[in-house]
């Protein structure tokens, strides 16, 4: 196992938070993420309220908190879209023949040729906006990635000699297959998956800024950050705050991504 550095314990301890936030909310804040106090409208940052509070006097960590799992549960399906899909892509490519891989890496150069941000927006253009089409256009923009991962990978495990010493004591397709190629790609693919979580997370949250995620009050870390929009004259740590969060929240993520995959080659 590669040594553990600073920058990945701090990215697992925020991840862990987060983690924490997405199973218990409640234990982290005694404040609604819903309902406002008049009284304590557009308070600055302070030991009671860390984020400070936002134009209907809501305390902004506990929309933050409890954003968590809106924002969390949209982008785990977009990775799961993608890594599914694109694994069966890539898997295909590598391992039918010549028809097959011209037919899927066509299919992926296509997908290139367009941004997935655009992707995400056609389809929530088309199936209209909310967290399941969301999650699904940001998961198909993110299929050209596991498929050309994993069709390298592949490629280079079929090259090694245990797999044709396999083939040729009689393993069949699905044998090597799932025996062992499919052992030998999981951890880059992992790697891959837990990257493209916090690229999903960014998206998500960019999307959401634009009106196409979960509609208001319900908090989403992108609609918190566009709520302050309007505010940042009087109020700048109600965009500012979040907006700096799901930032450390994505490099730690990415910092994670590289330790995993630096695991899996060792």
């Amino acid at each position: 196992m590669p040594r553990l550095g600073l920058a990945t314990i701090v990215s697992a301890a925020l991840i862990a938070l987060v983690l924490a936030w997405l199973v218990w909310p409640s234990l982290f804040t005694g404040y609604s993420p819903i309902t406002g106090d008049s009284a304590q409208v557009f308070q600055p940052p302070q030991l009671a309220h860390p984020f400070g509070t936002d134009h209907l006097g809501r305390d902004v960590l506990a929309r933050v908190i409890y954003g968590t799992t809106q924002t969390a549960l949209t982008a785990g399906l977009a990775v799961v879209v993608g890594l599914v899909l694109g694994v069966i892509v890539g898997i295909a490519s590598a391992t039918l023949g010549p028809a097959a891989d011209a037919v899927s890496m066509r299919v992926v150069d296509a997908l290139i040729a367009l941004p997935s941000f655009m992707v995400a927006l056609l389809v929530v253009s088309l199936y209209g906006a909310g967290p399941l089409s969301l999650g699904i256009g940001v998961g198909i923009g993110s299929i050209v990635l596991f498929a050309r991962v994993t069709r390298a990978e592949v490629l280079r495990v079929r090259a090694l000699d245990f797999i044709e010493a396999s083939q040729l004591a009689g393993a069949g397709y699905w044998r090597v297959l799932t025996g062992h190629i499919v052992p030998h790609i999981s951890g880059s693919v992992l790697a891959l998956a837990v990257v493209d979580f916090g690229a999903a997370v960014l998206a998500v949250s960019a999307l959401g800024y634009l009106g196409f995620g979960t509609p208001p009050p319900t908090p989403e870390w992108g609609l918190i950050v566009a709520e302050g929009r309007n505010y940042l004259a009087n109020a700048w740590w109600m965009t500012t705050l979040p907006g700096i969060f799901i930032l450390l929240v994505v490099i730690a993520l990415g910092v994670l991504g590289r330790y995993v995959g630096k695991a899996s080659r060792v």
